[in-house]
């Protein structure tokens, strides 16, 4: 099993990447064609022009090849081939003009043309993976909202009376948008869509802010009842959401128990708490299954937090990760308010568990 890294080790922070390594039903040569790519972009971020070019003829010698791309498009959905060829045809082309444009010392330019690469790359593993037969999550759920694949929410904030200032620049408002992975947190990011979807989080106030989490969704703090989690209209019960979490390389998640109490401790995470604007299930210490509609933002510190010694993965239920608007979290301050929360994209995936 894959240990997860320590504090000697370099850190994939970009939510993009953990995105797709967390996409079910990925074969060896497109995840060899990801690596190929990540390490070019990483290379001309810091311009090693020589090391980007390397990784980009990597890349050049997967979509050339006619038996690795044979497997790729063998992999898609049925009635799906075209679509995993074109896409193919694409990325050969733009990771040609990458090396052309690194040829002519043109970093930007190459930099720009690796993300659209990229955008290609997770929207093929997106295809493969449409065609994952995933399994529902145990019966002993049932009633629960689950999510059957991935969602994205989008979300508004504004302050009182100021503007936000993040690291100078003045913002009247903050768009913040989240992709939410059923994939490996089906319950947890399936109950955060159906609350979305609700309107439950719409004109709730940020009701902690340290450096460390930004977070939210107890209704008491609002003065709207006395518990601490989202009840269903009618009833005087919190719903409660298992803990979640998913040690790589396995099928299914593992329910009310952490890494340590599976015996697993310092396994790797399918979902790391790696990147900034990670989400995060807020839960009592020691009750595992104690999460209701509380949940946060970590503001991911590689010195302060290295993954594998935060304390967090295999132990708090990540859900998803921040794809736009993460930096801007570093002005967010409690009293900030949530104006609009809404699910754009995904939300025929919300399924209910039987």
């Amino acid at each position: 099993r894959e240990l997860a890294s320590g504090s000697g080790s370099r850190v994939n922070k970009d939510p993009n990447s953990l995105l797709r390594l967390g996409l079910p039903k990925i074969g060896k040569e497109l995840r060899e064609l990801q690596a190929s790519l990540e390490e070019s972009q990483d290379s001309l971020t810091r311009l090693l022009l020589s090391n980007a070019n390397q990784a980009v003829g990597k890349a050049q010698s997967i979509v050339k090849s006619s038996a690795q791309t044979k497997n790729i498009i063998a992999s898609a959905p049925p009635g799906k081939a075209d679509e995993a060829s074109a896409y193919l045809s694409s990325i050969a082309e733009l990771i040609a003009t990458t090396k052309s444009q690194i040829a002519a010392n043109k970093a930007s330019d190459a930099m720009a043309t690796q993300e659209q690469a990229l955008k290609k790359v997770t929207a093929l593993e997106e295809l493969i993976a449409s065609g994952y037969d995933q399994p529902s999550p145990p019966s002993e759920f049932k009633g629960l909202p689950w999510l059957k694949g991935r969602a994205t929410v989008e979300f508004v904030l504004k302050r009182d009376g100021e503007p936000f200032d993040v690291e100078g620049t003045l913002y009247d408002k903050l768009d913040v948008k989240m992709v939410l992975d059923g994939y490996t947190a089906p319950i947890t990011a399936g109950n955060f869509v159906d609350l979305v979807q609700k309107g439950f989080y719409n004109g709730m106030s940020i009701q902690r802010s340290d450096g460390f989490v930004v977070q939210t969704g107890d209704p008491s703090v609002e003065g709207k009842g006395s518990k601490h989690g989202y009840t269903e209209p009618g009833s005087d019960q919190e719903r409660r959401i298992p803990l979640e979490v998913m040690v790589k390389g396995d099928k299914q998640p593992i329910y009310g128990a952490t890494f340590d109490d599976d015996g697993r401790g310092g396994y790797a995470s399918v979902l790391p708490f790696n990147a900034y604007g990670a989400l995060g299930m807020a839960r009592e210490e020691y009750d595992p299954d104690s999460a209701s509609s509380q949940w946060f933002w970590l503001l991911f510190d590689s010195d302060l937090t290295p993954a594998g010694k935060n304390l967090l993965d295999g132990r708090y239920a990540c859900f998803g990760y921040t794809v736009d608007g993460a930096r801007l979290l570093s002005d967010v301050k409690e009293g900030d308010i949530i104006v609009s929360a809404k699910v754009t994209s995904g939300l025929e995936n919300l399924k209910t568990v039987s």
